[in-house]
Formats: structure tokens, C-alpha cells, sequence
């Protein structure tokens, strides 16, 4: 059978279309195939995010009154005012004896603190669907206006953790004083996976 020029060339382009279908077809299955694996990787976990972000979870606190750390009702779990986990604590006013770098670390080492607490009640991060909500109190001077920046100390934390579920609704606000001079308290209630 005799073919004309035209003919070849129309096959040219179908099997020059089916060729590259294929390839796309490939690369798309294999981009899926690696990120259902990035996704199942426990290296994925909040504790691996924040171990290769350099932070080391302490041991979680013990009640210094009569109160409990946390309470879990359903799929929330509240968490009593933290500060710091282990001495030296940061002591005194943000803005007076603190700079805000000094306020934000402390405010930092608080979150460690929390999650540590959260991992004791429920086992694991993974667990935490997200932060609800999170109120952060300065001990600062009179005049001492960046609460917000001390208290992203904490937020930056959880996101690192987290992602976007370690952001929530905030409030920042400055305090006269804090038990102990502590220059940071910080209390939050997450949301857990149905099941956790």
C-alpha cells in the first residue's frame, strides 16, 4: 500500500501527540506517587519538623498549685498557663529589664513547655488538628507597646510544628506582674483528630 507525504506526517504528529501524553502522564503519576510519600513519611511528624528545625522538646511540667496542666473535653484540649519548663527561667519586664529578643525566646521556650504538656496528654503532636486559640500575657513596663512581638515567639514556634494549623485566633496583652517575675504566660486550646 502506497502511503503520500501527508500521511507520514499526520503520523508523525499522532505519535508525536501519544508520546508526549505518555511522558506527561509519567511525570504526573510519578509526582503523585512522591507526594503521597512525602505525606506518609513519619519524618513528616511535628516532632521531626521541630528536631530538624534544631529544638528539643523538655520534660513536661508538673502543677505548682491546685490546677492540672490540661483537660481534654471531646476533640479540645485546654491547656493551663505556661511558663518556662526548667530554670533558669527569663524573670522580670519586657521593656524594663528585657529587651523584646529576650521577651520572644522566653516566649519561645514557653511553647516548647506547652508542647511537651500536649504530647504527655495525648502521645503524640500528630494528634493536634490545630491551635484554636492562644492568649499571651507580657509581663512589661507601663509604656512597653510590642506584646504581639513577644508573643510570636510562641506562634513561630507552632508553626514550624504545625504549618498554617499552628496559627490561631490571638490575644497579646501586657501584664503588671506574672507569678514568679516570670516575663511570659501563655495559654492555649488546640483541636485534636476525631479518634486521637
Amino acid at each position: 500500500m502506497m502511503r503520500h507525504a501527508g500521511e507520514d506526517w499526520q503520523s508523525g504528529v499522532v505519535s508525536g501527540d501519544l508520546m508526549e501524553r505518555s511522558v506527561r502522564s509519567v511525570l504526573l503519576l510519578g509526582l503523585l506517587i512522591s507526594s503521597a510519600t512525602a505525606m506518609a513519611n513519619p519524618a513528616e511528624t511535628p516532632e521531626a519538623r521541630l528536631a530538624a528545625a534544631g529544638y528539643t522538646l523538655p520534660a513536661p511540667p508538673n502543677p505548682v498549685a491546685t490546677y492540672v496542666t490540661s483537660v481534654r473535653t471531646g476533640n479540645l484540649l485546654f491547656l493551663s498557663g505556661h511558663g518556662e519548663c526548667s530554670e533558669p527561667f527569663t524573670r522580670g519586664k519586657v521593656g524594663g529589664d528585657l529587651t523584646l529578643e529576650q521577651g520572644m525566646r522566653s516566649a519561645e521556650k514557653v511553647g516548647l513547655c506547652m508542647l511537651a504538656t500536649i504530647k504527655a496528654a495525648v502521645g503524640e503532636l500528630a494528634r493536634v488538628k490545630r491551635f484554636v486559640r492562644i492568649l499571651g500575657m507580657v509581663q512589661s513596663t507601663e509604656d512597653f507597646k510590642d506584646h504581639p512581638k513577644v508573643v510570636n515567639g510562641f506562634s513561630d514556634l507552632m508553626v514550624v510544628a504545625f504549618g498554617d494549623a499552628g496559627r490561631a485566633a490571638r490575644s497579646a496583652v501586657g501584664m503588671q506582674s506574672l507569678p514568679s517575675n516570670i516575663a511570659v504566660e501563655i495559654e492555649a486550646t488546640v483541636e485534636l483528630h476525631d479518634g486521637a
